[in-house]
């Protein structure tokens, strides 16, 4: 542990800040540190050049565990979602109060949210350059913003008065349109987690403009090529 927060704090705020490139601005310095994270960062604690990232990646039998965890801990968050979002769509469980489904389901669906944050958080960390690089991720991304976001909305703002509609069979409009705006965003992000894996939109590979443009691949490690199979120059970092 010790030889890691040496590792990390030795060369972390010299890779974001490095004063040898002219671009400083956030995305540059995004890309570098991603580019250190997988490639850079612990390559030198064994003296054998591998990075922590790559080490995880290699690791057989503790990376089928933290694959087979986040997948049956997202199988039991997404599960448990689900049933309280069709009872605020008033589609199941419409002879008890939302309070009740609620409050028998978000303690499990809390603690598989964790778990699955946790060990995504790894997974990234196994491969962060290529993951920053990826259209699903980056789509992945946007979505979970969302999806946070209405659940804010949601008990933040919707349930305010919850106690005036708690056992109606069919809850107000406001209330359906969050349930149905978090059954659709939990489904976009196990959808776009899941095309992750496919090289489709790689980079180093020859994509539409925009496509390369949406995943920064002319900064990527793989660098760029335009549809027509041309380098695409990468802006100076």
């Amino acid at each position: 542990m010790e030889r890691l927060v040496r590792a990390l704090t030795a060369d972390v705020i010299d890779v974001i800040y490095e004063t040898d490139y002219d671009d400083n601005t956030g995305r540059a310095m995004l890309n570098r540190f991603f580019d250190w994270l997988q490639f850079g960062w612990g390559a030198k604690a064994y003296g054998d050049d591998t990075s922590f990232s790559h080490r995880l990646l290699e690791s057989l039998n503790f990376w089928t565990i933290l694959e087979g965890t986040h997948l049956l801990t997202l199988m039991l968050f997404f599960g448990s979602i689900l049933l309280v979002d069709l009872r605020l769509l008033g589609l199941t469980f419409r002879e008890l109060p939302i309070s009740t489904v609620e409050r028998r389901l978000l303690p499990g669906t809390i603690v598989a949210l964790v778990v699955v944050l946790a060990t995504g958080g790894l997974l990234f960390f196994a491969e962060p350059a290529r993951y920053w690089h990826n259209l699903m991720f980056r789509a992945k991304l946007v979505v979970l913003v969302l999806a946070f976001a209405n659940i804010a909305v949601l008990h933040g703002l919707i349930e305010r008065n919850k106690a005036d509609w708690d056992s109606a069979a069919r809850p107000p409009v406001k209330a359906r349109w969050s349930g149905a705006v978090s059954l659709a965003s939990w489904v976009l992000v196990m959808a776009t987690g899941r095309l992750i894996a496919y090289n489709w939109f790689e980079c180093g590979k020859a994509q539409p403009d925009w496509v390369n443009a949406s995943q920064d691949c002319p900064n990527s490690p793989k660098g760029a090529l335009s549809a027509d199979g041309k380098p695409v120059v990468a802006v100076r970092q």
